[in-house]
This record gives C-alpha cells, sequence and structure tokens, in this order.
C-alpha cells in the first residue's frame, strides 16, 4: 500500500506559507523557515543542505530573540538591522539564493523531460550560486552536482510508490510554484535593500 508521495508526507509546503499582499507581500516567517526545512528532506545534496540548515538556524535565533519583531522575514530583517546586526539578514541572503538554485534547477528538469538531474543543477548552479562562490566552494558544489541521482531515481523516490504520474506532476508543479513566488518577493525585497546588502560572506558554507 502506498504512503503517499514525498509531498504528501512534508512537514510544511511552501503552498501553506503565508503572505500578506496588503503589506508589502509580507512572508510569515516560521511557516517559511518550516517550509525551507522540508525542502532539505528532498535532496541529499549535502552542501546546500548543510548550508540551508544553517542559514535557517540564524533566522530561528533572531526569532526566538526578538519574537514581537520578527513575525514575517521582512520585519525581521529590518528590525535586526536597526541594531547595526546582519547575523539573520545574511543568512535569509544566502537561503534566498538557495532556494532560488532549487528552485531553478526542478524547473529546467520539469521543462527538459529527458534532462538529468546533474544537467539541471549545473545550469542553476551558473545562473545563481556561482557568481558568489569563491574558488575554495566551486569546486566543492561541482562535485557535488555529479553525485545527483539519475533522473529516473529521484522521481521515483519523489512518486513514493503512487503509480499515477498525474498526480505527482500536479503536486510538483503546485509545489515549485509556490517556492517561486516566495524566492521572488525576497529577492525584490532584498533587491530594494531590505537584506542589509551583505553578500560576501554565506550562511553555513556558502550557499
Amino acid at each position: 500500500m502506498s504512503q503517499g508521495t514525498l509531498f504528501d508526507n512534508l512537514k510544511k509546503s511552501f503552498q501553506d506559507v503565508p503572505v500578506d499582499a496588503d503589506k508589502d507581500n509580507a512572508i510569515d516567517t516560521t511557516s517559511f523557515l518550516e517550509a525551507a526545512e522540508s525542502l532539505t528532506t528532498i535532496f541529499a545534496f549535502t552542501p546546500v543542505k548543510n548550508d540551508m540548515l544553517g542559514n535557517i538556524k540564524k533566522l530561528r535565533d533572531r526569532q526566538a530573540a526578538a519574537p514581537s519583531e520578527s513575525s514575517t522575514l521582512q520585519t525581521l530583517v529590518k528590525n535586526e538591522l536597526k541594531y547595526k546586526k546582519h547575523t539573520a539578514s545574511e543568512g535569509l541572503l544566502w537561503l534566498t539564493r538557495g532556494l532560488d538554485f532549487t528552485a531553478q534547477a526542478l524547473r529546467h528538469n520539469a521543462s527538459s523531460p529527458s534532462a538529468e538531474l546533474s544537467t539541471s543543477f549545473r545550469a542553476a548552479y551558473a545562473d545563481t550560486l556561482k557568481p558568489h562562490h569563491s574558488f575554495i566552494v566551486k569546486p566543492v558544489f561541482s562535485a557535488a552536482m555529479s553525485a545527483t541521482p539519475y533522473r529516473k531515481d529521484f522521481y521515483a523516490k519523489i512518486a513514493g510508490g503512487e503509480t499515477g504520474a498525474g498526480k505527482v506532476d500536479g503536486q510538483m508543479e503546485s509545489w515549485l510554484a509556490a517556492l517561486e513566488a516566495r524566492v521572488q518577493i525576497l529577492k525584490e525585497f532584498m533587491g530594494r535593500g531590505g537584506g542589509g546588502g551583505g553578500g560576501g560572506g554565506g550562511g553555513g558554507g556558502q550557499v
């Protein structure tokens, strides 16, 4: 008996992360971090996974330290910067870059039915993380992308025993579109200076 797809079993999906359009697309902090953490269970892609978890921790630490000022990601960042601090702000910057990398890779793969995951992740890496990585970090990611699973194995894992491709494809599209929408909101926010402009460092290991 099928235990459902991987999407059926995620603790939190990006579709379930509230966005308040009346407050400049404010994104709920707790839900977003839960969805980002859930995303890390999809891949055994160690460099990205470790850095995402490290950046999630930075944001949660700030949220715990100032809960009344951290209900949304945008207010968390703005309030931290008021105190001349930027640990969580840089964490959000690098988390967003990691999520953008993942979203672009999966969108490329979904749009290219014959492409292997390694091809899609390399294309996404060139457009997202690579420009921000040092010459020391780039080879680490290059090696990791060579170890990505075969396409057929990856989608079999997502299906989790479900035999109908339509359900999995629909769930993937809904989840991916929601991820892309929230990443775009955050990129626009930080593009306006919301993230404090910190770009040289990185969370965890420079995602």
